[in-house]
């Protein structure tokens, strides 16, 4: 059987984006090792702590940033995370002084709403409905 273990979102800075999914979102930091110029690092979910760990990916690959830069001119989330509540979290990001390109409305069967995460992405945050 084969599962889930890691995921990765590029960032442009990874003590930023630290910063940003521990501070603002909500994560843990789950681990980190440095690896000379940059560093292993990941965060989880505090419901999940067992669970998929995000790996905070260094923009090490010229080719890599040219595809985040595309995806965030476009206005493509690099991902989604799944809330309960959505306009809560909403409310409680946007006190928080996130910046998102797109308010909560309904999408189908679900509800979404795309943040800035501050180091190159859009992020998508969803309820299913």
């Amino acid at each position: 059987m084969i599962r889930i273990t890691a995921t990765s979102v590029m960032v442009n800075d990874q003590d930023k984006a630290l910063a940003f999914y521990t501070d603002k979102l909500g994560f843990i930091k789950k681990t980190e090792i440095p690896l000379g110029e940059h560093k292993w690092l990941t965060v989880v979910s505090p419901v999940e702590q067992s669970g998929v760990e995000l790996v905070l990916e260094p923009m090490a690959f010229e080719p890599a940033i040219v595809f985040q830069k595309a995806l965030k001119d476009a206005g493509i989330p690099w991902t989604a995370f799944q809330v309960d509540d959505l306009q809560k979290e909403y409310e409680r990001l946007k006190g928080l002084g996130v910046q998102f390109s797109m308010e909560p409305k309904e999408a189908g069967p679900v509800m979404i709403a795309v943040l800035d995460d501050t180091c190159g992405n859009n992020i998508q945050l969803q309820q299913m409905l």
